[in-house]
């Protein structure tokens, strides 16, 4: 059996990366403050702008629209997260894990706003999509 013919035991295949041609310097700027507004308010109010900015300029430009969205199920991920980790405060490993979900959220936010500012999409890591 080849892997053309071998069924897919469940697994869900990553959506495709949208290619951008020609972005302005003004899509380009958004893009970056989409990513960067997790240093807003870190995981805790960090969405409320690639938020805005996904429901007002949507209908404009498909490469502010895939940058905010993007920004948004990343830092609503996070959030999650944290909400996860408070209980496990109580048993000490959780301030571990808020510790390495900062540390993620800075590198991926920081990665995230060069590649729009050079107007190349990017998906973030350990994301769940709920925002489509």
């Amino acid at each position: 059996m080849t892997s053309d013919t071998a069924p897919s035991l469940g697994a869900v295949a990553p959506s495709p990366v949208p290619q951008f041609l020609a972005v302005s310097s003004n899509d380009r700027l958004w893009g970056v403050l989409c990513h960067l507004s997790f240093f807003f308010g870190l995981a805790v109010i960090s969405f409320l702008f690639p938020m805005v900015v996904y429901l007002v300029m949507r209908n404009d430009s498909p490469y502010v629209t895939h940058h905010a969205r993007e920004a948004l199920n990343f830092h609503l991920s996070l959030l999650l997260y944290v909400i996860c980790c408070v209980p496990l405060c109580f048993i000490g490993i959780g301030f571990v894990l808020l510790g390495a979900i900062a540390l993620t959220g800075l590198v991926c936010s920081i990665m995230a706003a060069v590649k729009a500012s050079e107007g190349l999409a990017y998906q973030y890591p350990i994301t769940i999509r709920f925002v489509s």
